[in-house]
């Protein structure tokens, strides 16, 4: 028989692929953020951004560092000065009060930085404002 069998090379692949999916969503290690929920869907997507997030216990993450909110500005500073057209991706918690989101959206601007996004939610139900009758 003069044929290549590359029956086990599918097999091979398909465990290979199986294995992938399954670890691939593994490998981002999020918070656990309950965000708010929003009808509309965001037409900006920067290709990097930086992602700031608060906790409920107003634990502030600088992508996956945790900072102090005296660490804070400096280190915004020092990503606008690596890029100057960067962008940044808060993510609140939604029992945070809305004075901290402020404070650190604040600080952001201060940093020289303003393209700010808010990370929301897909809302799963009804409309926040239904249509008259």
């Amino acid at each position: 028989m003069s044929d290549i069998n590359i029956i086990p090379f599918v097999d091979v692949a398909l465990v290979l692929l199986v294995i992938f999916m399954v670890t691939a969503p593994m490998l981002y290690r999020g918070f656990d953020l309950t965000l708010p929920e929003s009808q509309t869907d965001s037409t900006y997507k920067p290709e990097k951004p930086i992602v700031i997030s608060i906790e409920t216990e107003h634990v502030i993450y600088f992508g996956e560092d945790q900072l102090g909110l005296d660490a804070f500005p400096a280190r915004l500073r020092a990503a606008r000065e690596d890029n100057p057209e960067i962008s940044v991706v808060l993510r609140a918690d939604k029992g945070i009060p809305y004075g901290t989101v402020i404070t650190i959206m604040d600080m952001v601007r201060l940093s020289g930085i303003h393209r700010i996004g808010m990370a929301t939610q897909e809302q799963g139900g009804a409309s926040l404002f239904p249509a008259p009758s």
